[in-house]
């Protein structure tokens, strides 16, 4: 599978042990910014979102021993690398050159705690984390294929919609068979 440049740096820089990402419980991390309708804020927040479901994924397959837990990390994967060329080729016919997506402070913290999980935790915790996660996410591109600024990306986030709500539905569904 080829993987985007950006998202591969995003990746490596979250294989860093979790301690060189430690925050105190007393600084919680920000919430994210709001979408404004303008198309770089908006790459930013979806290209985020979309490094953190690869990478909690990845580290999924790595630590989960449920099947299901496994095929949904294995999905994620898939779809988010493909949401992210989606919006990647659709900011270049808008004439944008988005810089690459980074993982947040927030997203960060919720890599920590996943390599923090005790192995019978792991699938809760991961699990737990995809729905607010996709939430977000469904929110994000509701908000731009709604009022975005560039109109081929306006056509990504549309076409993400669904996919975000099925990974939402898949993940409810996961908690609640627990």
């Amino acid at each position: 599978m080829k993987m985007p440049s950006f998202l591969l740096f995003s990746v490596l820089t979250c294989s860093v042990p979790a301690t060189a990402y430690a925050q105190s419980p007393s600084n919680p991390p920000p919430p994210p910014p709001a979408s404004t309708g303008a198309a770089m804020p908006y790459l930013q927040i979806a290209g985020e979102s979309d490094v953190y479901e690869v990478t909690s994924s990845q580290i999924a397959l790595q630590r989960s021993q449920n099947p299901k837990v496994r095929a949904f990390a294995t999905m994620l994967i898939d779809h988010h690398t493909k949401t992210t060329n989606a919006a990647l080729t659709q900011a270049k016919a808008a004439g944008l050159m988005p810089p690459p997506a980074v993982l947040g402070q927030g997203s960060r913290s919720k890599i920590d705690q996943l390599y923090a999980a005790a192995p019978g935790d792991f699938d809760r915790v991961y699990i737990a984390q995809q729905i607010p996660a996709h939430e977000q996410a469904l929110a994000v591109q509701t908000a731009y294929a709604a009022q975005g600024d560039k109109a081929p990306l306006r056509a990504s986030a549309k076409a993400a919609i669904p996919i975000i709500t099925q990974h939402l539905k898949h993940a409810r569904a996961l908690q609640a068979a627990r």
